[in-house]
């Protein structure tokens, strides 16, 4: 990295961002290399891919497939998203073993055969374990969920990816992202109260809203940062998804040493001590845009409902209630997930359990503790923590994602209840943790969420409201406090690591021919050399289309191996702009309006392709792959869309489809879902030279709309061999 990073940045203006350093320090070819941020496409060396095991299973289909004996960089393979909040952690972990056995052999046994490090379910969300184990000052990793960038916290520069792209890295070919741009936070002052890091992000997200970060780095800096824990720094960068960052990063202080040497890598800590020069910014260094945020003066907020960017201060949020009409009354509080399960959280998450308990109250709304890894879980046991939470009335969950991403079988209201939850997760989308779309998510630091719970009542400020004891009488929560790290250390707990073995040519993978969670991928179609002509559009998306609208998860995560089962949740959660429903088109072929998926299938059986129109910002949340993999499968040309998230739109590059968006966003408004399109100057597709999108009216007419792409060479190739991986093999045979 010193060396790479003194070869890049020779003829680049100084002083330099930190995010700059580390970018350019793992540039494949940094002497070459063209560097225009926002524009260049720039080939990295990550250090290592982290895969969880919803991705990771056609991460790895598609790793077979490119017929490699081994990954180029280290790979993990975490087991934290199949997990389903039923009962409890032991009971629902038990389950799972047994509903997805199927799944974690596959998982087990391809990590064994291709020498990847695997995870076993109950060992922790796959954030955390990075954190506790392979995050280091410095280092460049990708990994396929969006919350990858919580190794922030610990200097890394750690980005969320499809996994095709993790497949590449893993088949030792560089990385491609473009050029990011880097936005500049400066705290000041410092955190104190009952405002923790978590404020941080949720204060950023109302300032850069879900699309702000889109493009760039988010680079924290200035004398504030020395008030954060390591893990405080690590939930921060972890909820920088929430507003498209490519990633966000913290500079090398003293608390990431603190937290190097307990977690047993002293060593690292030492190493970045001495290259401390390469982990910083250097004075002066100049941002594409700077925030600047007071921790001294920086109150808790409340975000939500329905998007994580609505931003709302502690002592403002009654009065957002009350006038939104949003349900006062809490049903449940949910602490923990990978953005806020550190022993520091719980820590401060239990000291206000405990003055609820020495005033003889329990939690009045149904309250969930979820650790983050067996080595919190193990020490928070130990050392109390637990306890305290669950005497209060809390029910503590498995090591796993669980509630955050909907594995949660919540039996306490019905589907299409209006109600409100509150939640220390990082995301509140429509639906995304119970699957009903009349719940209100609210988020907040653990410490609030917890406060809450004891209220049940959103309209309580546990700053200047008081709560009444056993005896009715009234008392005020005091402020929350906790230690940053565990005085007698971490306990590690049960083992829950399976190593690659030494010999790996006798492994065996087993994919059952009728198996209905795991397919073995067939290649996708190269392009026909011609424009597309007379397209049918699928459906015209009107408003928020997330990829959780494109692909739920949910129920649907235990068909993630299996491509055309999970087709079968393509776009169901979208809202149709013809008739504001959701999984309701018209099928051109009959006339009649039927779901989604089964009008894709049947366009596709009759060999007629189809595009998709699509609103702003199109494809933000989850970096799942499948919402990109699905489109292909049955039949997708093109997304044409106002504009993409980043990771959505490279994910459609990678398996062959065009994402294209409108020079004029207005020109959304010409197209009408009755209409066919043809997409004219794909046999010319050159890199900046915009496309046509020819619109064919029912009464015969044509509008012609110019389109834009971001495909550069070697992207383009893609395309025209069907998929990046159907690219990969092409170049294999040469």
């Amino acid at each position: 990295m010193d060396a790479n990073g003194k070869d890049a940045l020779q003829n680049l203006e100084s002083p330099n961002q930190l995010a700059q350093k580390i970018v350019y320090g793992h540039l494949d070819d940094p002497v070459n290399q063209d560097i225009v941020r926002g524009t260049s496409y720039l080939r990295l060396r990550p250090d290592r891919v982290a895969l969880q095991d919803a991705t990771a299973q056609m991460a790895l289909l598609q790793f077979i497939s490119a017929g490699l004996s081994s990954v180029a960089v280290p790979t993990t393979v975490h087991c934290d998203h199949l997990i389903e909040a039923q009962i409890g952690g032991e009971q629902d972990l038990t389950r799972a073993k047994e509903l997805n056995q199927e799944v974690y052999n596959f998982l087990a046994s391809a990590s064994a055969k291709y020498n990847i490090g695997f995870w076993k379910p109950g060992s922790g969300i796959i954030h955390q374990i990075i954190l506790e184990n392979y995050a280091f000052p410095g280092g460049l990793m990708i990994g396929t969920d969006s919350h990858t960038p919580n190794a922030g916290g610990l200097g890394m520069v750690a980005v969320g990816v499809g996994g095709a792209d993790a497949v590449d890295v893993m088949a030792d070919i560089p990385w491609e992202l473009k050029c990011p741009k880097v936005v500049g936070v400066k705290l000041t002052g410092n955190i104190q109260g009952w405002t923790a890091p978590k404020d941080v992000i949720l204060k950023v997200a109302g300032i850069l809203t879900v699309k702000g970060g889109t493009g760039a780095i988010v680079e924290y800096f200035g004398p504030g940062v020395e008030s954060l824990s390591c893990t405080g720094m690590a939930t921060i960068c972890n909820m920088g998804a929430e507003i498209g960052a490519t990633t966000s990063l913290f500079p090398f202080n003293r608390r990431m040493s603190d937290y190097l040497n307990a977690t047993r890598r002293g060593e690292i800590a030492k190493a970045s001590e001495a290259f401390a020069h390469n982990l910083r910014a250097d004075e002066g260094a100049e941002y594409d845009h700077i925030i600047e945020i007071n921790l001294s003066e920086l109150e808790p907020h409340i975000n939500g409902p329905f998007t994580p960017d609505l931003a709302t201060p502690l002592s403002k949020f009654k009065t957002a209630v009350v006038e939104n009409k949003w349900p006062a009354e809490l049903k449940v509080g949910l602490i923990g997930s990978c953005t806020n399960s550190s022993y520091e959280d719980m820590s401060r998450a239990a000291s206000v359990a405990k003055q609820a308990i020495e005033h003889g109250i329990k939690t009045k709304s149904l309250f969930t503790v979820t650790p983050g890894s067996e080595q919190i879980r193990a020490t928070i046991s130990r050392d109390g923590q637990e306890k305290v939470l669950k005497d209060a009335g809390g029910i503590v969950l498995a090591n796993a994602c669980g509630p955050c991403i909907g594995q949660w079988d919540r039996k306490d209201v019905k589907k299409g209840e209006k109600n409100s939850i509150i939640t220390s997760y990082n995301r509140n989308f429509t639906g995304r943790n119970d699957a009903n779309p009349a719940t209100h998510a609210f988020v907040a630091s653990p410490e609030i969420v917890t406060a809450m719970a004891f209220a049940g009542d959103l309209r309580f400020n546990p700053i200047t409201d008081t709560l009444k004891d056993s005896n009715g009488k009234p008392f005020k929560f005091s402020d929350p406090s906790g230690f940053e790290l565990p005085p007698k250390g971490y306990d590690p707990g049960q083992d829950t690591y399976q190593a690659p073995p030494e010999s790996r040519t006798s492994v065996q993978i087993a994919v059952a021919p009728d198996s209905q969670r795991l397919q073995l991928l067939t290649p996708f179609p190269k392009w026909d050399g011609k424009d597309a002509e007379n397209l049918p559009i699928l459906i015209k998306v009107k408003g928020k289309c997330t990829t959780d609208h494109i692909s739920m998860a949910g129920p649907w995560l235990k068909y993630r191996g299996h491509l055309d089962n999970i087709s079968n949740n393509m776009l169901i959660g979208a809202v149709n702009a013809e008739n504001n429903a959701v999984n309701s088109v018209k099928n051109v072929l009959t006339g009649k309006y039927e779901s989604v998926p089964d009008v894709a299938r049947q366009y596709k059986a009759k060999g007629k392709n189809w595009v998709v129109i699509g609103d702003e910002n199109y494809g933000e949340g989850s970096s799942r792959e499948h919402a990109a993999l699905e489109v292909r499968h049955l039949g997708g040309t093109a997304v044409i869309v106002k504009s993409f998230a980043r990771i959505h739109e490279t994910n459609l590059k990678k398996q062959g489809v065009l994402p294209l968006t409108f020079a004029d966003p207005s020109d959304y408004d010409k197209i009408d879902p009755s209409d066919t399109v043809s997409i004219i100057g794909l046999t010319t597709i050159a890199p900046g030279t915009p496309l046509t999108l020819r619109v064919h009216k029912a009464n015969g007419s044509t509008v012609d709309i110019t389109v834009n792409h971001t495909f550069n060479e070697n992207q383009i190739e893609w395309f025209k061999a069907g998929s990046a991986l159907n690219r990969m093999a092409e170049k294999a045979k040469a």
